[in-house]
């Protein structure tokens, strides 16, 4: 299914449900995303993986935090993903590889966060500094979806804010991304479900919201990636969710490196 055909449906599926007066505040918070699933052979995404090497432009600096090594987390290959994106990737922008800073005691620091971006054509496989983790690599299958905020996302009370609490409840719980043990969240067009998600809007595990740099609007940055809690890092101790922003006018130029504040929870 096309991005509009997908729109329309969920279009239709909240006029069922909410009437056609709130549906296009509902429809508006809708985000192209992809849920990250493990490939099988033959299947994956373009270089999109879990993992594995960096894939930088030769000279590109590695990332690093009061000299200690970031360690690459992830790679997502827009080249690939452009198409059910629109105009918030422009072409071009290539390859975006994400790193953070296992570390407890700098963890909250900017610099331990970072996004860099590589062209296609120009990337190659770079090997790590010796102190920087490897993670084995996954390669992902991308599969299309629109994501919805989650339930104790702000984004809701924006658009919900005249709206009786009960019903604002009701519709937030309803199509947001985080419940997916109910059975009626699979029936929404376009539901993303995995742990593991491109672009859309994040998952926030309780009422843990994202990090941003003071002063600075949240909503001027758009979410990329996110990763669940796995065995392969540990955040204060045990598996955290990630997740990696950027600020959306340095997506749109595709500005290269792109450097992101983000943001682990348990």
């Amino acid at each position: 299914m096309e991005p509009r055909e997908t729109l329309a449906a969920l279009h239709d599926f909240c006029v069922e449900r909410f009437g056609a007066e709130l549906t296009p505040r509902i429809v508006s918070l809708a985000r192209p995303g992809f849920d990250l699933r493990r490939a099988e052979p033959g299947e994956g995404s373009g270089h999109c993986r879990f993992g594995g090497r960096a894939m930088l432009e030769p000279g590109t600096p590695w990332p690093t935090c009061e000299d200690d090594p970031l360690s690459l987390f992830a790679v997502l290959d827009t080249d690939v993903l452009a198409p059910w994106l629109g105009d918030l990737a422009p072409a071009g922008t290539g390859l975006l590889n994400f790193f953070y800073l296992d570390d407890i005691g700098l963890a909250f620091e900017p610099e331990a966060v970072a996004v860099i971006a590589a062209r296609s054509g120009h990337a190659v496989e770079i090997d790590p500094p010796a102190e920087s983790k490897v993670f084995a690599p996954v390669a992902w299958k991308a599969e299309s979806g629109f994501a919805m905020p989650d339930g104790y996302d702000a984004a809701w009370e924006e658009i919900l804010d005249d709206v009786e609490y009960d019903t604002y409840e009701y519709i937030s719980d309803y199509v947001r991304i985080g419940n997916t043990e109910s059975d009626w969240l699979w029936a929404r067009p376009g539901v993303l479900t995995s742990g593991e998600i491109a672009f859309g809007w994040p998952m926030l595990p309780g009422t843990v919201s994202q990090n941003f740099p003071d002063g600075e609007d949240p909503n001027s940055f758009h979410h990329l990636l996110q990763l669940s809690d796995q065995g392969e890092w540990h955040m204060e101790g045990e598996g955290g969710w990630m997740h990696w922003s950027i600020p959306t006018q340095a997506l749109s130029h595709c500005q290269q490196p792109a450097f992101t504040l983000g943001d682990s929870c348990l």
